[in-house]
């Protein structure tokens, strides 16, 4: 029987039963895992506060005979309580897991999305920075981390130092006049994801959203879509998508 204790964040939650509840973890040295949490939803588990969405926490973990772990025991590694007390920053958390939670690998270790992952969840908690641009700096980190970064410093395709004018996923960064594809791309929007991906990605997010931010969000969005084939329910929700519907009863 397999069993270990791991560092882990919770990306999501679904009912199981009458009283148990299924948590998705990603894990320091395991990569994601499914764990059945037995009794979770009865008033009396000492498990359920630990278990939520964008919890961090540290896990004993058994391996069953199917897909799932047993978890025996469950603790914070940190409370986040800034995160949790701001409904902005709760939202930016679930559009950042949502897209952790897409990457096939089950059992897979990758310790660097692992550390992505609770970076985030800190600056989240950090009230001197401004959450709307958090999980597009980190899809833009993501995608550098699979070797998939935009190309934003030339044109994709000719290498022509532009001007640059327009931003194609699919094709995997900014293009020139000549070779322009996809979505318009203004200079504000351009100047912005440099600064993103290029190291000054402190400074904005300690400031108020700079003009081109919308569009910015809106190409990183593109971009982590194209990467994984899928379609990102949390972070395309207007309004933002509420805490309890993306943890409602029997989400898959």
């Amino acid at each position: 029987m397999k069993e270990f204790r791991d560092d882990a964040v919770v990306l999501r939650t679904y009912r199981s039963g009458e009283s148990d509840r299924v948590v998705v973890l990603w894990t320091r040295e395991h990569g994601k895992v499914r764990v059945l949490a037995k009794g979770v939803r009865k008033s009396t588990s000492r498990l359920g506060g630990n278990l939520e969405t964008l919890a961090y926490v540290n896990v004993d973990l058994v391996k069953t005979r199917g897909e799932f772990y047993i978890a025996r025991h469950v603790a914070h590694r940190e409370r986040l309580t800034t995160l949790r007390s701001s409904y902005s920053r709760i939202n930016a958390g679930y559009a950042v897991v949502e897209v952790v939670d897409a990457i096939p690998s089950d059992d897979v270790a990758d310790e660097g999305i692992f550390e992505l992952l609770t970076k985030v969840l800190r600056t989240l908690d950090d009230a001197s920075f401004d959450p709307a641009l958090v999980p597009t700096s980190f899809y833009f980190r993501l995608l550098a981390h699979d070797g998939s970064e935009p190309v934003v410093d030339a044109c994709v395709n000719c290498e022509s130092m532009g001007p640059l004018v327009a931003f194609d996923a699919q094709v995997g960064g900014a293009l020139c006049v000549n070779c322009r594809t996809g979505t318009s791309i203004s200079p504000d929007a351009l100047a912005l994801v440099r600064r993103i991906v290029g190291g000054d990605l402190g400074a904005v997010l300690r400031a108020e959203p700079p003009t081109g931010s919308g569009e910015v969000m809106a190409l990183a969005l593109d971009a982590i879509e194209a990467h994984f084939g899928r379609h990102l329910r949390a972070a395309r929700s207007s309004p933002p998508l509420a805490p309890p519907l993306l943890d409602r009863e029997g989400a898959t």
